[in-house]
């Protein structure tokens, strides 16, 4: 993993969708540092797990909180690949850990909001629609991982427009959950993240005879 602090050729980049933009600058000065991209996978992991298990155990009152700190570790997991690439640091292995984050994530954040909405009394379905995203994001990660290896990144770049990609609808989870709406997000982004499944798998069925590399 290499030291903590350790002098770094830091390579400026720009461009890109607005949180990676934003991800950039909140990253450079760590750049400088020679803070390993590692430790910033392990921070958004750390900020992901909170916000779960806050949405879990205490959904009533700390869902702002919850909502709040996984806009970070979003923000955190786009951050490392950017650390990655100005300090020479990007590898096979370094990216399959972020996929393994990213999913993390995803999964806990929605057993999490499940189980708090459950206790919350909204019904045992919450737990069921929460558990079943948690499996269908692992599955999504794991398609979209190998057709990245295979086809490179450009064959699981999401659609964009105007500086947003179609996952930045993540974002929303703050406004949304900061109005009181956690069943409506979590309703919401949870049958989407089911009917992304079906996207994704047509898509790599789509690019399955593609060429290797391109």
């Amino acid at each position: 993993m290499g030291g903590l602090f350790t002098k770094s050729t830091v390579r400026l980049q720009s461009g890109g969708p607005y949180d990676r933009r934003l991800a950039r600058k909140l990253v450079l000065p760590l750049a400088h540092m020679g803070v390993h991209p590692h430790w910033v996978t392990a921070l958004s992991l750390l900020l992901g797990a909170t916000a779960a298990l806050l949405f879990a155990f205490a959904i009533d009152t700390w869902a702002w909180l919850g909502a709040s700190l996984f806009m970070l570790a979003v923000l955190a997991d786009h951050g490392d690949g950017e650390l990655a690439r100005m300090t020479d640091k990007a590898s096979v292995a370094g990216h399959r850990l972020d996929y393994a984050v990213g999913m993390a994530n995803y999964a806990m954040l929605f057993i999490g909001m499940g189980v708090g909405l459950a206790n919350a009394g909204v019904g045992d379905w919450a737990i069921v629609l929460g558990v079943a995203v948690g499996i269908v994001n692992p599955v999504i990660c794991s398609i979209r991982l190998v057709t990245d290896l295979r086809h490179g990144s450009d064959a699981v770049a999401h659609p964009s427009a105007g500086g947003f990609e179609l996952e930045d609808f993540i974002y929303l989870i703050g406004p949304i959950v900061w109005l009181g709406g956690v069943e409506i997000f979590f309703l919401l982004y949870g049958l989407g993240t089911i009917g992304y499944l079906v996207f994704t798998i047509v898509d790599a069925v789509r690019q399955k005879n593609l060429p290797q590399g391109r």
